[in-house]
Protein backbone atom coordinates (compact mmCIF):
# COMPACT_ATOMS: atom_id res chain seq x y z
CA UNK A 1 0.00 0.00 0.00
CA UNK A 2 1.36 3.67 -0.79
CA UNK A 3 0.74 6.24 1.44
CA UNK A 4 1.07 10.01 0.81
CA UNK A 5 0.67 12.12 3.59
CA UNK A 6 1.53 15.34 4.97
CA UNK A 7 4.21 15.46 8.02
CA UNK A 8 1.55 17.19 10.09
CA UNK A 9 -1.73 14.78 9.96
CA UNK A 10 -2.17 13.50 13.73
CA UNK A 11 -2.00 9.68 14.26
CA UNK A 12 -5.37 10.15 15.46
CA UNK A 13 -7.05 10.64 12.26
CA UNK A 14 -4.93 8.31 10.66
CA UNK A 15 -5.77 5.99 13.94
CA UNK A 16 -9.55 6.49 12.82
CA UNK A 17 -9.50 6.27 9.14
CA UNK A 18 -8.06 2.23 9.86
CA UNK A 19 -10.83 1.62 12.20
CA UNK A 20 -13.06 2.53 9.75
CA UNK A 21 -11.74 0.24 7.25
CA UNK A 22 -11.28 -2.55 9.53
CA UNK A 23 -14.93 -2.06 10.62
CA UNK A 24 -16.45 -1.72 6.73
CA UNK A 25 -14.37 -5.25 5.66
CA UNK A 26 -16.11 -6.61 8.90
CA UNK A 27 -19.81 -5.11 8.25
CA UNK A 28 -19.29 -3.85 11.85
CA UNK A 29 -22.16 -1.64 11.25
CA UNK A 30 -22.80 0.03 14.94
CA UNK A 31 -18.80 1.03 14.53
CA UNK A 32 -19.72 2.28 10.77
CA UNK A 33 -22.41 4.13 12.58
CA UNK A 34 -20.00 5.83 15.23
CA UNK A 35 -17.28 7.17 12.79
CA UNK A 36 -19.80 8.99 10.47
CA UNK A 37 -20.46 12.19 12.50
CA UNK A 38 -24.39 12.32 12.97
CA UNK A 39 -25.48 15.98 11.53
CA UNK A 40 -23.43 18.20 13.17
CA UNK A 41 -24.95 21.78 13.56
CA UNK A 42 -27.67 20.22 11.83
CA UNK A 43 -25.74 19.71 8.95
CA UNK A 44 -26.20 16.64 7.04
CA UNK A 45 -23.68 14.21 6.25
CA UNK A 46 -23.60 12.95 3.17
CA UNK A 47 -22.50 9.53 1.20
CA UNK A 48 -22.65 9.72 -2.51
CA UNK A 49 -21.94 6.87 -5.13
CA UNK A 50 -22.71 5.94 -8.39
CA UNK A 51 -26.15 5.18 -7.27
CA UNK A 52 -26.68 8.24 -5.88
CA UNK A 53 -26.49 10.42 -2.82
CA UNK A 54 -28.00 9.97 0.87
CA UNK A 55 -28.14 12.92 2.84
CA UNK A 56 -28.26 12.33 6.66
CA UNK A 57 -27.04 9.96 9.24
CA UNK A 58 -30.10 7.93 8.91
CA UNK A 59 -30.17 6.97 5.49
CA UNK A 60 -26.65 6.81 5.31
CA UNK A 61 -27.17 4.24 8.32
CA UNK A 62 -30.10 2.75 6.68
CA UNK A 63 -28.26 1.65 3.70
CA UNK A 64 -25.83 -0.41 5.61
CA UNK A 65 -28.16 -1.95 7.43
CA UNK A 66 -29.64 -3.08 3.92
CA UNK A 67 -26.63 -4.12 2.20
CA UNK A 68 -26.29 -7.27 3.89
CA UNK A 69 -22.36 -8.12 3.08
CA UNK A 70 -19.11 -5.96 3.49
CA UNK A 71 -17.32 -5.11 0.11
CA UNK A 72 -14.95 -7.27 -1.13
CA UNK A 73 -11.41 -5.10 -1.67
CA UNK A 74 -8.02 -4.18 -1.21
CA UNK A 75 -6.19 -0.93 -0.31
CA UNK A 76 -3.53 0.09 -2.90
CA UNK A 77 -3.19 3.61 -1.79
CA UNK A 78 -4.16 6.56 0.25
CA UNK A 79 -3.32 9.96 0.43
CA UNK A 80 -4.17 12.65 3.19
CA UNK A 81 -4.30 16.15 2.85
CA UNK A 82 -5.26 18.77 5.92
CA UNK A 83 -7.42 21.32 5.28
CA UNK A 84 -6.79 22.56 8.49
CA UNK A 85 -6.62 21.66 12.05
CA UNK A 86 -9.31 20.16 12.28
CA UNK A 87 -10.13 18.81 9.32
CA UNK A 88 -8.41 16.91 6.32
CA UNK A 89 -9.44 15.06 3.13
CA UNK A 90 -8.40 11.22 2.56
CA UNK A 91 -8.64 9.82 -0.73
CA UNK A 92 -7.99 6.26 -1.03
CA UNK A 93 -7.68 3.36 -4.25
CA UNK A 94 -9.02 -0.21 -3.79
CA UNK A 95 -8.75 -3.17 -6.15
CA UNK A 96 -11.85 -4.70 -6.22
CA UNK A 97 -11.58 -8.68 -5.88
CA UNK A 98 -14.48 -8.90 -8.84
CA UNK A 99 -12.10 -6.51 -10.53
CA UNK A 100 -11.67 -2.88 -11.61
CA UNK A 101 -10.74 0.06 -8.95
CA UNK A 102 -12.31 2.04 -6.54
CA UNK A 103 -11.98 5.88 -5.51
CA UNK A 104 -13.11 6.74 -2.00
CA UNK A 105 -12.99 10.15 -1.28
CA UNK A 106 -13.64 11.23 2.63
CA UNK A 107 -13.81 14.77 4.52
CA UNK A 108 -13.19 14.02 8.28
CA UNK A 109 -13.66 16.45 11.03
CA UNK A 110 -12.76 16.85 14.48
CA UNK A 111 -15.51 17.00 16.00
CA UNK A 112 -15.39 16.99 19.87
CA UNK A 113 -11.98 15.42 20.14
CA UNK A 114 -13.00 12.75 17.75
CA UNK A 115 -12.46 12.19 14.32
CA UNK A 116 -15.54 12.09 12.26
CA UNK A 117 -16.86 11.52 8.67
CA UNK A 118 -18.40 14.36 7.23
CA UNK A 119 -19.06 13.59 4.05
CA UNK A 120 -17.97 10.76 1.46
CA UNK A 121 -17.64 10.04 -1.99
CA UNK A 122 -17.16 6.60 -3.84
CA UNK A 123 -16.66 5.74 -8.01
CA UNK A 124 -17.31 2.38 -8.48
CA UNK A 125 -16.18 0.53 -11.94
CA UNK A 126 -19.56 1.11 -14.51
CA UNK A 127 -20.39 -2.43 -15.21
CA UNK A 128 -20.80 -2.98 -19.23
CA UNK A 129 -24.60 -4.08 -18.27
CA UNK A 130 -26.79 -3.58 -14.83
CA UNK A 131 -28.64 -6.85 -15.31
CA UNK A 132 -31.13 -5.11 -13.27
CA UNK A 133 -32.19 -2.61 -15.64
CA UNK A 134 -31.67 -4.79 -18.68
CA UNK A 135 -32.45 -7.85 -19.97
CA UNK A 136 -29.92 -7.31 -23.05
CA UNK A 137 -28.29 -4.45 -24.53
CA UNK A 138 -26.72 -2.91 -27.89
CA UNK A 139 -25.04 -0.33 -29.81
CA UNK A 140 -28.02 -0.03 -30.55
CA UNK A 141 -29.80 -3.24 -30.18
CA UNK A 142 -31.68 -1.91 -32.91
CA UNK A 143 -31.51 1.15 -35.44
CA UNK A 144 -33.83 3.53 -36.09
CA UNK A 145 -35.13 4.71 -39.78
CA UNK A 146 -32.43 6.94 -41.50
CA UNK A 147 -32.92 9.36 -44.19
CA UNK A 148 -31.23 12.97 -45.36
CA UNK A 149 -34.26 14.86 -43.83
CA UNK A 150 -34.53 14.92 -39.98
CA UNK A 151 -38.10 16.42 -40.27
CA UNK A 152 -39.00 12.98 -41.58
CA UNK A 153 -37.63 11.38 -38.19
CA UNK A 154 -38.67 12.99 -35.37
CA UNK A 155 -37.18 10.90 -33.30
CA UNK A 156 -34.12 10.63 -34.95
CA UNK A 157 -30.73 10.40 -32.34
CA UNK A 158 -33.16 9.47 -29.57
CA UNK A 159 -32.78 6.01 -27.53
CA UNK A 160 -35.30 3.66 -26.29
CA UNK A 161 -35.47 1.32 -23.95
CA UNK A 162 -38.52 -1.50 -24.26
CA UNK A 163 -40.21 -3.09 -21.79
CA UNK A 164 -39.49 -7.26 -21.74
CA UNK A 165 -43.16 -7.39 -22.71
CA UNK A 166 -43.11 -5.93 -26.10
CA UNK A 167 -42.15 -7.90 -28.80
CA UNK A 168 -38.83 -7.17 -30.52
CA UNK A 169 -37.90 -9.27 -34.01
CA UNK A 170 -35.17 -11.96 -33.07
CA UNK A 171 -35.63 -12.51 -28.99
CA UNK A 172 -38.01 -14.05 -27.27
CA UNK A 173 -40.37 -11.83 -24.71
CA UNK A 174 -39.30 -13.17 -21.32
CA UNK A 175 -41.87 -11.14 -19.29
CA UNK A 176 -39.92 -10.84 -16.24
CA UNK A 177 -39.71 -14.75 -15.90
CA UNK A 178 -36.50 -16.77 -16.05
CA UNK A 179 -38.43 -19.76 -17.06
CA UNK A 180 -40.62 -18.49 -19.67
CA UNK A 181 -38.15 -16.67 -21.48
CA UNK A 182 -36.30 -20.11 -21.28
CA UNK A 183 -39.57 -21.35 -23.30
CA UNK A 184 -39.78 -18.52 -25.58
CA UNK A 185 -39.68 -18.30 -29.27
CA UNK A 186 -37.66 -15.40 -31.13
CA UNK A 187 -40.35 -12.98 -32.61
CA UNK A 188 -40.36 -12.89 -36.24
CA UNK A 189 -41.57 -9.30 -36.16
CA UNK A 190 -41.60 -6.21 -34.01
CA UNK A 191 -44.71 -5.15 -31.89
CA UNK A 192 -46.85 -2.19 -33.50
CA UNK A 193 -45.25 0.46 -30.93
CA UNK A 194 -41.64 -0.62 -31.06
CA UNK A 195 -41.65 -0.31 -35.17
CA UNK A 196 -43.33 2.91 -34.83
CA UNK A 197 -40.80 4.26 -32.95
CA UNK A 198 -38.12 2.60 -35.35
CA UNK A 199 -39.89 4.10 -37.76
CA UNK A 200 -39.43 7.51 -36.72
CA UNK A 201 -36.01 7.26 -36.20
CA UNK A 202 -35.58 6.52 -32.51
CA UNK A 203 -32.93 3.65 -31.51
CA UNK A 204 -33.81 0.68 -29.33
CA UNK A 205 -30.58 0.49 -27.05
CA UNK A 206 -32.55 -2.59 -25.64
CA UNK A 207 -34.87 -5.06 -23.33
CA UNK A 208 -35.41 -3.62 -20.13
CA UNK A 209 -36.17 -5.46 -17.49
CA UNK A 210 -40.01 -5.95 -15.99
CA UNK A 211 -41.78 -7.53 -12.64
CA UNK A 212 -43.26 -11.17 -13.76
CA UNK A 213 -45.52 -10.83 -16.03
CA UNK A 214 -45.91 -7.56 -15.52
CA UNK A 215 -48.44 -8.19 -11.76
CA UNK A 216 -46.58 -5.99 -9.60
CA UNK A 217 -46.31 -2.20 -8.78
CA UNK A 218 -42.90 -2.13 -6.74
CA UNK A 219 -40.32 -2.92 -9.59
CA UNK A 220 -38.79 -5.98 -7.49
CA UNK A 221 -38.18 -9.12 -9.10
CA UNK A 222 -37.05 -12.47 -7.27
CA UNK A 223 -34.70 -13.47 -10.32
CA UNK A 224 -33.08 -10.14 -12.01
CA UNK A 225 -33.49 -8.05 -8.23
CA UNK A 226 -34.56 -4.22 -8.08
CA UNK A 227 -33.31 -1.97 -10.41
CA UNK A 228 -31.78 1.40 -8.91
CA UNK A 229 -33.67 4.58 -8.08
CA UNK A 230 -31.11 7.24 -8.67
CA UNK A 231 -33.42 9.97 -7.55
CA UNK A 232 -34.27 8.27 -4.15
CA UNK A 233 -31.04 5.67 -3.62
CA UNK A 234 -32.21 3.19 -1.33
CA UNK A 235 -35.74 3.41 -2.57
CA UNK A 236 -37.72 0.91 -4.87
CA UNK A 237 -37.84 2.03 -8.65
CA UNK A 238 -41.44 1.36 -8.97
CA UNK A 239 -42.70 -0.67 -11.72
CA UNK A 240 -43.76 -2.86 -13.42
CA UNK A 241 -42.20 -0.43 -15.83
CA UNK A 242 -38.96 -0.71 -13.95
CA UNK A 243 -36.06 -1.03 -16.14
CA UNK A 244 -37.51 1.47 -18.39
CA UNK A 245 -37.65 3.99 -15.46
CA UNK A 246 -34.56 3.95 -14.43
CA UNK A 247 -32.78 3.53 -17.35
CA UNK A 248 -34.57 7.11 -18.12
CA UNK A 249 -34.09 8.19 -15.01
CA UNK A 250 -30.55 7.39 -15.14
CA UNK A 251 -29.71 8.84 -18.60
CA UNK A 252 -28.95 5.61 -20.49
CA UNK A 253 -31.82 6.30 -22.38
CA UNK A 254 -34.22 9.07 -23.73
CA UNK A 255 -37.47 7.53 -24.23
CA UNK A 256 -38.68 4.54 -21.59
CA UNK A 257 -41.14 2.21 -23.56
CA UNK A 258 -43.36 0.66 -20.83
CA UNK A 259 -47.28 -0.86 -20.35
CA UNK A 260 -49.93 0.57 -18.11
CA UNK A 261 -52.50 -1.69 -16.12
CA UNK A 262 -52.79 -0.78 -12.46
CA UNK A 263 -50.24 2.17 -12.33
CA UNK A 264 -47.02 0.56 -13.90
CA UNK A 265 -45.94 3.82 -15.95
CA UNK A 266 -47.43 5.87 -13.54
CA UNK A 267 -46.28 4.69 -10.31
CA UNK A 268 -42.29 4.36 -11.71
CA UNK A 269 -42.04 7.72 -13.11
CA UNK A 270 -43.56 9.32 -9.64
CA UNK A 271 -41.43 7.34 -7.85
CA UNK A 272 -38.01 8.66 -10.30
CA UNK A 273 -39.11 12.12 -10.78
CA UNK A 274 -40.16 11.89 -14.13
CA UNK A 275 -42.55 12.86 -17.08
CA UNK A 276 -44.94 9.43 -17.88
CA UNK A 277 -48.36 8.82 -19.95
CA UNK A 278 -50.34 5.77 -19.59
CA UNK A 279 -52.60 6.19 -22.88
CA UNK A 280 -56.20 5.81 -23.80
CA UNK A 281 -57.72 2.60 -23.49
CA UNK A 282 -57.07 1.33 -27.40
CA UNK A 283 -55.62 4.64 -28.86
CA UNK A 284 -52.00 2.87 -29.40
CA UNK A 285 -52.45 -0.47 -30.80
CA UNK A 286 -50.73 -3.08 -28.47
CA UNK A 287 -49.96 -5.82 -31.73
CA UNK A 288 -47.25 -8.02 -30.53
CA UNK A 289 -46.81 -6.97 -26.96
CA UNK A 290 -47.70 -9.72 -24.05
CA UNK A 291 -51.01 -9.29 -22.36
CA UNK A 292 -51.48 -8.50 -18.57
CA UNK A 293 -55.28 -7.33 -18.64
CA UNK A 294 -56.80 -6.57 -22.21
CA UNK A 295 -59.49 -4.06 -20.51
CA UNK A 296 -57.05 -2.15 -18.83
CA UNK A 297 -53.52 -3.00 -20.90
CA UNK A 298 -51.97 0.65 -22.61
CA UNK A 299 -49.54 1.52 -23.88
CA UNK A 300 -47.53 4.02 -22.13
CA UNK A 301 -43.78 5.78 -21.82
CA UNK A 302 -41.47 8.30 -19.56
CA UNK A 303 -38.88 10.46 -20.36
CA UNK A 304 -37.26 13.73 -18.68
CA UNK A 305 -39.24 16.44 -20.19
CA UNK A 306 -42.58 17.25 -20.63
CA UNK A 307 -41.68 17.97 -24.66
CA UNK A 308 -40.25 14.38 -25.97
CA UNK A 309 -43.38 13.28 -23.94
CA UNK A 310 -45.61 14.69 -26.28
CA UNK A 311 -43.23 14.43 -29.16
CA UNK A 312 -43.52 10.84 -28.75
CA UNK A 313 -47.20 10.77 -28.17
CA UNK A 314 -47.06 12.31 -32.00
CA UNK A 315 -45.69 9.36 -33.16
CA UNK A 316 -47.60 6.58 -31.38
CA UNK A 317 -50.75 8.25 -31.20
CA UNK A 318 -52.10 8.32 -35.03
CA UNK A 319 -55.65 8.39 -34.03
CA UNK A 320 -57.10 10.58 -31.57
CA UNK A 321 -60.94 11.91 -31.23
CA UNK A 322 -60.35 15.90 -31.99
CA UNK A 323 -61.79 16.62 -28.79
CA UNK A 324 -59.75 19.62 -27.25
CA UNK A 325 -61.12 18.75 -24.03
CA UNK A 326 -57.98 19.16 -22.44
CA UNK A 327 -57.19 22.93 -23.46
CA UNK A 328 -60.54 23.69 -22.48
CA UNK A 329 -59.07 24.75 -18.58
CA UNK A 330 -61.34 23.83 -16.32
CA UNK A 331 -59.35 21.10 -13.57
CA UNK A 332 -61.31 19.68 -10.49
CA UNK A 333 -59.83 18.35 -7.55
CA UNK A 334 -61.00 16.36 -4.53
CA UNK A 335 -59.68 16.68 -0.97
CA UNK A 336 -60.73 13.57 -0.42
CA UNK A 337 -58.17 12.04 -2.60
CA UNK A 338 -55.08 14.75 -2.03
CA UNK A 339 -55.29 13.25 1.79
CA UNK A 340 -55.72 9.65 1.01
CA UNK A 341 -51.91 9.88 0.66
CA UNK A 342 -48.98 9.64 3.62
CA UNK A 343 -48.34 12.62 5.13
CA UNK A 344 -45.13 13.67 3.30
CA UNK A 345 -46.98 13.29 -0.05
CA UNK A 346 -49.96 15.10 1.20
CA UNK A 347 -48.41 18.31 2.07
CA UNK A 348 -46.29 17.92 -1.07
CA UNK A 349 -49.90 17.84 -2.97
CA UNK A 350 -51.73 20.51 -1.36
CA UNK A 351 -48.62 23.00 -1.61
CA UNK A 352 -48.66 22.22 -5.41
CA UNK A 353 -51.96 23.10 -5.53
CA UNK A 354 -51.71 26.16 -3.55
CA UNK A 355 -49.19 27.62 -6.22
CA UNK A 356 -51.54 26.38 -9.07
CA UNK A 357 -54.61 28.22 -7.58
CA UNK A 358 -52.28 31.13 -7.14
CA UNK A 359 -51.01 31.61 -10.45
CA UNK A 360 -54.31 30.55 -12.08
CA UNK A 361 -55.70 33.17 -10.52
CA UNK A 362 -53.81 36.15 -13.42
CA UNK A 363 -54.61 32.80 -16.05
CA UNK A 364 -56.89 33.16 -19.01
CA UNK A 365 -56.90 29.39 -19.51
CA UNK A 366 -56.87 27.15 -16.20
CA UNK A 367 -59.45 27.56 -13.54
CA UNK A 368 -59.76 25.01 -10.58
CA UNK A 369 -62.76 23.86 -9.03
CA UNK A 370 -62.72 21.77 -5.50
CA UNK A 371 -65.64 19.15 -5.01
CA UNK A 372 -66.44 16.15 -3.29
CA UNK A 373 -65.15 12.75 -4.10
CA UNK A 374 -68.88 11.59 -4.83
CA UNK A 375 -69.03 14.32 -7.46
CA UNK A 376 -66.58 12.89 -9.04
CA UNK A 377 -67.57 9.25 -8.89
CA UNK A 378 -71.46 9.89 -9.41
CA UNK A 379 -74.01 8.03 -8.64
CA UNK A 380 -73.48 4.38 -6.39
CA UNK A 381 -73.91 1.30 -7.86
CA UNK A 382 -76.23 -1.06 -6.04
CA UNK A 383 -74.58 -2.16 -2.71
CA UNK A 384 -71.53 0.14 -3.24
CA UNK A 385 -70.47 0.66 0.13
CA UNK A 386 -69.14 3.71 1.67
CA UNK A 387 -65.60 3.00 1.29
CA UNK A 388 -66.21 3.43 -2.48
CA UNK A 389 -62.54 3.50 -3.74
CA UNK A 390 -62.20 0.43 -1.98
CA UNK A 391 -65.13 -1.08 -4.26
CA UNK A 392 -63.69 0.11 -7.10
CA UNK A 393 -60.81 -1.35 -6.71
CA UNK A 394 -62.37 -4.79 -5.62
CA UNK A 395 -64.08 -5.07 -8.90
CA UNK A 396 -60.76 -3.79 -10.90
CA UNK A 397 -58.78 -6.61 -8.96
CA UNK A 398 -61.28 -9.03 -10.27
CA UNK A 399 -61.57 -7.83 -13.61
CA UNK A 400 -57.61 -8.05 -14.03
CA UNK A 401 -57.45 -11.11 -12.59
CA UNK A 402 -59.50 -13.14 -14.33
CA UNK A 403 -57.88 -12.19 -17.55
CA UNK A 404 -54.61 -12.35 -16.10
CA UNK A 405 -55.15 -16.13 -15.27
CA UNK A 406 -57.12 -16.72 -19.07
CA UNK A 407 -54.36 -15.02 -20.73
CA UNK A 408 -51.58 -17.29 -18.67
CA UNK A 409 -53.47 -19.94 -16.44
CA UNK A 410 -52.32 -22.58 -18.76
CA UNK A 411 -48.48 -22.16 -18.26
CA UNK A 412 -48.30 -21.04 -14.96
CA UNK A 413 -49.87 -24.33 -13.64
CA UNK A 414 -46.98 -26.27 -14.97
CA UNK A 415 -44.54 -23.35 -13.70
CA UNK A 416 -45.66 -22.12 -9.92
CA UNK A 417 -42.24 -23.12 -8.35
CA UNK A 418 -40.91 -20.37 -10.77
CA UNK A 419 -42.70 -17.53 -9.79
CA UNK A 420 -41.90 -14.92 -7.19
CA UNK A 421 -44.04 -14.85 -3.75
CA UNK A 422 -45.91 -12.08 -4.61
CA UNK A 423 -46.57 -12.83 -8.27
CA UNK A 424 -47.68 -16.37 -7.07
CA UNK A 425 -50.16 -15.00 -4.02
CA UNK A 426 -51.64 -12.68 -7.12
CA UNK A 427 -51.80 -15.65 -9.72
CA UNK A 428 -53.39 -18.17 -6.60
CA UNK A 429 -55.97 -15.64 -6.39
CA UNK A 430 -56.56 -15.12 -9.86
CA UNK A 431 -57.05 -18.84 -10.67
CA UNK A 432 -60.09 -18.81 -8.32
CA UNK A 433 -61.91 -16.70 -9.87
CA UNK A 434 -65.10 -17.55 -11.26
CA UNK A 435 -67.00 -16.51 -14.51
CA UNK A 436 -69.84 -14.82 -12.57
CA UNK A 437 -67.56 -13.12 -10.34
CA UNK A 438 -66.01 -11.30 -14.05
CA UNK A 439 -69.79 -10.66 -15.30
CA UNK A 440 -70.89 -8.95 -12.08
CA UNK A 441 -67.72 -6.68 -11.86
CA UNK A 442 -67.64 -6.28 -15.49
CA UNK A 443 -71.26 -4.80 -14.86
CA UNK A 444 -70.07 -2.28 -12.36
CA UNK A 445 -66.98 -1.49 -14.20
CA UNK A 446 -69.13 -0.35 -17.52
CA UNK A 447 -71.96 1.62 -15.16
CA UNK A 448 -68.78 3.46 -13.25
CA UNK A 449 -67.11 4.28 -16.34
CA UNK A 450 -70.04 5.64 -17.92
CA UNK A 451 -70.89 7.96 -15.48
CA UNK A 452 -67.62 9.28 -14.96
CA UNK A 453 -66.48 10.46 -18.31
CA UNK A 454 -69.82 11.85 -18.59
CA UNK A 455 -68.91 13.85 -15.34
CA UNK A 456 -65.39 14.69 -16.37
CA UNK A 457 -66.90 15.82 -19.67
CA UNK A 458 -64.40 18.15 -20.65
CA UNK A 459 -62.57 18.94 -17.27
CA UNK A 460 -59.21 17.22 -16.18
CA UNK A 461 -59.60 15.66 -13.00
CA UNK A 462 -55.74 15.99 -10.73
CA UNK A 463 -54.82 12.54 -8.92
CA UNK A 464 -52.86 11.69 -6.49
CA UNK A 465 -49.85 9.17 -8.60
CA UNK A 466 -49.13 7.39 -5.43
CA UNK A 467 -50.05 7.00 -1.98
CA UNK A 468 -46.27 7.81 -1.24
CA UNK A 469 -42.91 7.92 -1.96
CA UNK A 470 -40.85 4.86 -3.15
CA UNK A 471 -40.80 2.95 -0.19
CA UNK A 472 -37.40 1.92 1.13
CA UNK A 473 -35.71 -1.24 0.11
CA UNK A 474 -35.12 -2.04 3.55
CA UNK A 475 -39.04 -1.52 4.80
CA UNK A 476 -39.59 -5.35 3.34
CA UNK A 477 -38.65 -8.53 1.72
CA UNK A 478 -39.99 -8.69 -2.00
CA UNK A 479 -43.82 -8.82 -2.03
CA UNK A 480 -43.72 -8.07 1.97
CA UNK A 481 -46.56 -6.32 3.97
CA UNK A 482 -45.20 -2.47 3.58
CA UNK A 483 -44.59 -2.98 0.18
CA UNK A 484 -48.03 -4.66 -0.37
CA UNK A 485 -49.80 -2.41 1.52
CA UNK A 486 -48.32 0.68 -0.56
CA UNK A 487 -49.60 -1.43 -3.40
CA UNK A 488 -53.20 -1.84 -2.34
CA UNK A 489 -53.25 1.96 -1.00
CA UNK A 490 -51.71 3.51 -4.65
CA UNK A 491 -54.18 1.08 -6.46
CA UNK A 492 -57.27 3.07 -5.13
CA UNK A 493 -55.79 5.89 -6.70
CA UNK A 494 -54.75 4.73 -10.21
CA UNK A 495 -57.40 2.55 -10.10
CA UNK A 496 -59.96 5.38 -11.28
CA UNK A 497 -57.82 6.02 -14.98
CA UNK A 498 -57.65 1.75 -15.09
CA UNK A 499 -61.67 1.58 -14.75
CA UNK A 500 -62.54 4.40 -16.76
CA UNK A 501 -59.99 3.75 -19.55
CA UNK A 502 -59.01 7.65 -19.60
CA UNK A 503 -55.46 8.66 -20.32
CA UNK A 504 -53.32 9.83 -17.27
CA UNK A 505 -49.88 11.89 -17.44
CA UNK A 506 -47.86 11.97 -14.37
CA UNK A 507 -46.52 15.51 -13.24
CA UNK A 508 -43.41 14.75 -11.35
CA UNK A 509 -43.19 17.09 -7.86
CA UNK A 510 -41.45 16.89 -4.47
CA UNK A 511 -42.25 16.31 -1.16
CA UNK A 512 -40.81 18.88 1.55
CA UNK A 513 -37.79 16.64 1.72
CA UNK A 514 -36.75 16.21 -1.47
CA UNK A 515 -38.42 13.01 -2.63
CA UNK A 516 -39.91 12.25 -5.75
CA UNK A 517 -43.96 11.84 -5.85
CA UNK A 518 -46.45 12.86 -8.93
CA UNK A 519 -50.04 14.15 -9.24
CA UNK A 520 -51.66 13.34 -12.18
CA UNK A 521 -53.74 15.07 -15.06
CA UNK A 522 -56.82 12.54 -15.92
CA UNK A 523 -58.51 13.94 -19.19
CA UNK A 524 -60.98 12.67 -21.48
CA UNK A 525 -60.69 9.61 -23.79
CA UNK A 526 -58.80 10.66 -26.76
CA UNK A 527 -57.35 14.00 -25.34
CA UNK A 528 -53.56 12.21 -25.08
CA UNK A 529 -51.21 14.65 -26.92
CA UNK A 530 -53.19 17.91 -25.76
CA UNK A 531 -53.30 16.49 -22.26
CA UNK A 532 -49.63 16.53 -21.86
CA UNK A 533 -49.37 20.27 -23.15
CA UNK A 534 -52.08 21.09 -20.49
CA UNK A 535 -49.94 19.25 -17.47
CA UNK A 536 -46.58 21.00 -19.02
CA UNK A 537 -48.55 24.12 -19.09
CA UNK A 538 -49.97 23.37 -14.96
CA UNK A 539 -46.33 22.67 -13.91
CA UNK A 540 -45.26 25.76 -15.15
CA UNK A 541 -48.36 27.61 -13.16
CA UNK A 542 -47.64 25.59 -10.15
CA UNK A 543 -43.66 26.10 -10.34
Amino acid sequence: MICHSQRDVPRELMDAVERYEDALMRNATDILAELFADDPSGLPVTRADNAGLLNGHQQITEYRAQRGTAPSRVLRSRSYRMLANCAATVVATFDKDSGGVVTQTQVWQLIDGSWKIVSAHLTYPVPAMDSRIWRVVGSPLKQGARTESSTDLPLRGLSVAVKDLYGVEGYAIGAGSEAFLAEGIPQQHNSWPVQRLLDAGADVLGISRTDEFAYSLAGTNAHYGTPPNPQAPGRISGGSSSGSASATALGQVDIGLGSDTGGSVRVPSSYQHLWGIRTTCGSVPMEGVLPLSQSFDTVGWMTRTPDLLEKVAKVLITQESGVESALSGKVIWSEELMSSTNIDVSAGLHAWISRLEESARNATDVSLEQIRLDGILGPRFEGEGPDRLSDWLSSYKIVQGYEAWRNHGTWLARHWNTLGADIESRFRTASELTAENYRNAREHMDFWKTNVRSILGQSVLLVPSTSSVAPKITDSAIGGTSIEDERTATMRLTCIAGLTGLPAVNIPIRTEDGLPCGICAVGPAGSDTELIAFARRLSELAA
